[in-house]
């Protein structure tokens, strides 16, 4: 998924950066990082469709009241 291929992206880049001050981390924990990543852009889609959610809910009690009008 395009998601978590953005995840590992992100989390190689920060290796990158990790290991060009001369430092490491066991790659369990790049791993993790990288689990951590996903799960939060999980949770901001999640939230940006409930926003989309609502609004499609109040469209659709707004269509109802104006077609009620016609009726």
């Amino acid at each position: 998924m395009e998601r978590t291929k953005h995840a590992k992206d992100i989390a190689d880049r920060f290796r990158e950066m990790v290991e060009q001050d001369g430092d490491s981390l066991p790659v369990k924990h790049y791993d993790e990082l990288t689990l951590l990543i996903e799960a939060g852009i999980d949770t901001a889609l999640v939230e940006k469709l409930e926003q989309v959610a609502n609004q499609v809910e109040k469209l659709a009690h707004t269509i109802r009241s104006d077609a009620e009008l016609f009726s």
